[in-house]
Parts: C-alpha cells; sequence; structure tokens
C-alpha cells in the first residue's frame, strides 16, 4: 500500500468513527466532512508548494490601503503658555500731568509714578492708533491750556514790568 492509500483509510476510518459519534443530523455532518475534508491533503505533503510570507508581496501589485480608523481628534500638542496678569493705569489731569499705576495678580506694585506727558504719548503710539489717537486728544487739550496759562503769566509779567519802570524812573 502506497502512502496516499494509508492517507485515504485512516480518513475514512476517521469519518466513520465521527458519523457513528455524531447524530444523524445532515448540517453537523457537513460541517464535520468539510473539516475533515480540509484537514487531509489530497496530495503529499512533500508536492505542495510553500506559502509565500505575508510582507514579500509582488513588485506589481498595488498595495491596498489601510481601512481608516476613525479617531477623536488630537489635541494640541503645543506648549501652554502660563498667562501674567499686569494692569497699568495711567492717570493725567488736565495740566498735562500724569502718573502710573502698575497692579500685578490684585496687588499694587507702583503707585503715583510720575510720568512724563511725551513718554505717554510715545506709548500710546506705540500700542494702536485708536490709542494714541484719544490721548492725543487730551494731551492737545491740555498743551491748548499750558498754553492760555502761558499767555496769561506773560501778560502778567509785562504789567509787573511796566509798574517796575514807572517805580524806577
Amino acid at each position: 500500500m502506497g502512502e496516499q492509500e494509508a492517507d485515504q483509510v485512516t480518513s475514512e476510518e476517521t469519518q466513520g468513527e465521527q458519523a457513528s459519534a455524531q447524530p444523524e443530523n445532515g448540517t453537523a455532518q457537513a460541517e464535520a466532512d468539510t473539516a475533515q475534508a480540509a484537514a487531509t491533503p489530497s496530495e503529499p505533503a512533500a508536492a505542495a508548494p510553500a506559502p509565500a510570507p505575508a510582507d514579500a508581496a509582488p513588485a506589481d501589485a498595488t498595495p491596498e490601503p489601510a481601512p481608516k480608523k476613525t479617531r477623536a481628534p488630537k489635541k494640541s500638542t503645543a506648549k501652554k503658555t502660563r498667562t501674567v496678569e499686569l494692569t497699568l493705569t495711567v492717570t493725567g489731569t488736565a495740566e498735562g500731568e500724569w502718573q502710573a499705576e502698575l497692579m500685578h495678580a490684585g496687588k499694587r506694585v507702583v503707585q503715583g509714578l510720575p510720568v512724563p506727558a511725551a513718554a505717554v504719548s510715545k506709548a500710546a503710539a506705540e500700542l494702536h492708533q485708536d490709542i494714541s489717537e484719544a490721548i492725543e486728544e487730551v494731551l492737545s487739550a491740555a498743551r491748548e491750556q499750558h498754553e492760555a496759562k502761558l499767555a496769561e503769566l506773560e501778560a502778567e509779567v509785562e504789567r509787573v514790568r511796566k509798574a517796575l519802570l514807572e517805580l524806577e524812573g
């Protein structure tokens, strides 16, 4: 008896044993026959070609795209910046005197620091045009007031000089 015939006889004996052990259900018998047929090689194992490795794909075959997984949107990996709250308050009077006050996290750091009007104007111009325009309006009003006061004082000085010349002369 050849090797093929021995396998076939062993296969038939196994099928007979399985058939007697299982109830006579057509579906169960068909499943058993299918499982047995898959387990029994029809040719000797030496003649069967070895399966190719899964990662060795032919060069002309295009790889299939991997199925897309649905994920939640990625969170930003950007470094979270720590914010610092500083409040700078600049107050001015109609006479053109300016003061600064600085608060850090609700705590007063500087209070009543005198600031020149030119520095206020320059800082406002650096920040934003709208801020600059608003501060320039206040500064213009202060300039006009100072010019009016200067004219008044110059007139006073002129009267005092005339009075002094009359006394000397």
